[in-house]
């Protein structure tokens, strides 16, 4: 048998492990210029979900993928939304096959992905592009500190973490590697921030 194709697959994994380094971690929150809650996204049904909906929530943003290293972290991201949701959590994944194409099915077949293996219960969104100059435009405000005005960031891989505040803030910015269970992202979130 053939192993170069997972001798690749491992240094690929070993690279993403290395080149998305630790989490950035918290940012001190400043009013956004364009206002989070008046964003809007696809749900992984096709429904229509309005940020609006939010206000007033913490909401923790990350881009997924099925065939990824680290896509063992549904199971943690699954955790804090069952922790955190009474206070008020929400979660979102965003799929996307941005990176070496690690999510290559379409809205069903994640959807179904996540449900059978990891039992995700918070919102999924449809696929969407995380980067370069057709992100969809959750991940614009994200990343542009002239649309969030916190700062700018690239979306270094899948798994990368925004937390956004309930008044609609970037309050934190976590790499890919980061647990969704750190004590940086549930230490904002317990405090309300």
């Amino acid at each position: 048998m053939n192993t170069m194709p997972r001798i690749l697959l491992f240094v690929m994994f070993l690279f993403s492990l290395f080149a998305c380094g630790r989490a950035q971690g918290p940012i001190t929150p400043v009013p956004p210029v364009a206002p989070f809650h008046a964003l809007k996204a696809i749900g992984i049904t096709g429904d229509t979900v309005h940020f609006e909906a939010f206000k007033g929530r913490t909401v923790l943003l990350v881009n997924t993928a099925s065939r990824c290293g680290y896509t063992p972290q549904y199971a943690q991201l699954q955790e804090l939304y069952r922790r955190y949701q009474e206070q008020g959590l929400v979660v979102l994944g965003f799929p996307s096959n941005d990176f070496l194409g690690q999510e290559p099915g379409d809205n069903a077949e994640i959807a179904g992905f996540c449900k059978e293996n990891y039992g995700v219960s918070f919102p999924m969104m449809a696929k969407v592009r995380v980067k370069d100059g057709d992100r969809d435009p959750v991940y614009q405000w994200l990343t542009r500190k002239d649309l969030n005005g916190a700062q700018d960031s690239k979306v270094k891989w899948n798994f990368q973490k925004y937390l956004v505040d309930g008044q609609g803030r970037l309050i934190g910015v976590f790499s890919p590697g980061t647990d969704p269970l750190d004590p940086a992202i549930t230490g904002l979130i317990a405090n309300g921030r």
